[in-house]
């Protein structure tokens, strides 16, 4: 018997649009079959890429297109790819990091689960570009489904001839390995996942050398995020003036995002960058308003790393450039929604409580810092505050931000800030009362 989720998507509007395409076929139960993803398209990009482009020719494409990393950064992928050092004759490799663990963010695992062949194709033809023939999937540990798929969809596509030797004959080897992660956090940030992918704990490594130069067993390597990938073929499909049309000038294409939190329809929804946020929230056809038809209190637009909105705020672009002239950011797309009782002091120690046992260790701003906030911010919420507390948080937060190797002490501490910027207020009223000033409501759908 086949697993399969019930995920919101809107897949039968994409499937109308010309424009949308990773969801198109996410709604068929057998999209993850070999057969039914060639039926409609699939590894043609790998057949063009293989016996009709050279190396070069992709990279260009892709650089041309403006596709920009799905995982959270944002870094062109094009521009990546050419950081390869091409006179360097170590082995190239290949990562496709589908570690997904940022709060909130689910959209690689619909695309690991009903159409794997998609994000696999997009990493054999990325591995032509780079000149690599071994491949790794890195895939968080708690998604045992998805590793099922995927290993599944491996073993289809060497038996069909898509990877392997010799592929469509052309002398091209091409061989992958699935891997399962170890549940960690920190595996998301690109060298600490090739530590654990080595066998070593997941830790960060200080660059230079970046792993384009020096990666995986000190190999050339490049790592993109499973999104990124699932995109690169429909681009070398119908070209990058087609990808280039979608989205805005800076941010081109489609992007998927996953809405949770207080709204009415919550689920992994696929649009052009650029889309306003605020209809993104209570447009029928998405969130369709705020549970219960409450007040909207505040909005975390890119994954719980990302600073927080408030009302006034969302009539925003869905896009790189917008979300930072309102502060905060795209992230990995996750908006996450709360409505006017929501306690923040509440929300901020349950985001803390995570980062703190997600830390390495590595680093002592983040390996003591997140543990000085926890404690502050849980005496908070408990009616132990003092006074002076507040300002002794900012200054905490001040001293881990931008002083720790990988980004996780300032994904801890961003949320920190913009909550006590946004509603001081209600900090200040646990301190001097000892009690919440709104009700919290800690069902989240």
């Amino acid at each position: 018997m086949s697993f399969y989720s019930p995920v919101r998507t809107n897949a039968a509007e994409v499937a109308k649009s010309d424009r949308l395409h990773l969801f198109k076929y996410v709604e068929d139960p057998q999209q993850a079959n070999i057969d039914t993803f060639v039926a409609h398209g699939g590894y043609v990009a790998w057949r063009k890429a293989l016996t009709s482009m050279k190396p070069d020719e992709v990279r260009e494409e892709v650089k041309n297109a403006g596709l920009r990393g799905r995982g959270g950064a944002g870094f062109p992928t094009g521009i990546k790819w050419g950081f390869i050092p091409q006179a360097s004759t170590k082995p190239r490799y290949l990562v496709c990091n589908a570690d997904e663990s940022e709060p909130g963010t689910c959209k690689d695992r619909v695309i690991m689960e009903r159409d794997p062949h998609a994000m696999l194709e997009g990493m054999a033809v990325a591995s032509f570009a780079i000149g690599c023939h071994l491949m790794f999937v890195y895939i968080r540990g708690e998604f045992g489904h998805c590793i099922d798929v995927v290993n599944r969809a491996v073993e289809e596509g060497y038996a069909q001839g898509y990877f392997g030797k010799n592929i469509f004959d052309t002398g091209y080897d091409l061989d992958v390995i699935v891997h399962s992660g170890g549940g960690a956090y920190i595996c998301g940030e690109e060298t600490a996942l090739l530590n654990s992918l080595e066998g070593h704990k997941g830790m960060s490594r200080i660059r230079p050398p970046f792993p384009a130069v020096e990666g995986l067993y000190a190999c050339p390597t490049i790592v993109n995020n499973v999104e990124s990938l699932a995109s690169v073929p429909h681009i070398i499909n119908r070209g990058s003036d087609w990808y280039k049309s979608l989205g805005t000038e800076k941010s081109c294409g489609s992007k998927i995002f996953s809405l949770s939190g207080h709204v009415k329809q919550p689920g992994n929804y696929e649009v052009e960058l650029g889309y306003n946020l605020k209809d993104f929230i209570y447009s029928p056809e998405y969130g369709g308003g705020i549970l219960g038809d409450k007040k909207l209190k505040g909005v975390i637009p890119g994954g719980s790393s990302t600073p927080f909105l408030k009302p006034e705020d969302i009539d925003v672009g869905l896009d790189y450039e917008s979300l930072t002239t309102v502060g905060s950011m795209l992230g990995s797309g996750a908006v996450i929604v709360f409505h006017e009782d929501t306690c923040i002091v509440w929300t901020i120690m349950k985001l803390i409580h995570f980062y703190r046992h997600e830390s390495c260790g590595k680093c002592t701003p983040c390996r003591e810092g997140t543990g000085w906030l926890e404690r502050m911010i849980t005496a908070i919420e408990h009616g132990r505050g003092r006074p002076g507390d507040v300002e002794k948080i900012e200054s905490v937060c001040e001293n881990i931000m931008g002083r720790t190797i990988c980004p996780l002490g300032d994904a801890a501490v961003m949320p920190i800030q913009s909550a006590i910027k946004n509603w001081r207020d209600e900090w200040q009223y646990h301190i001097d009362h000892g009690k919440c000033q709104v009700k919290t409501n800690t069902e989240f759908v």
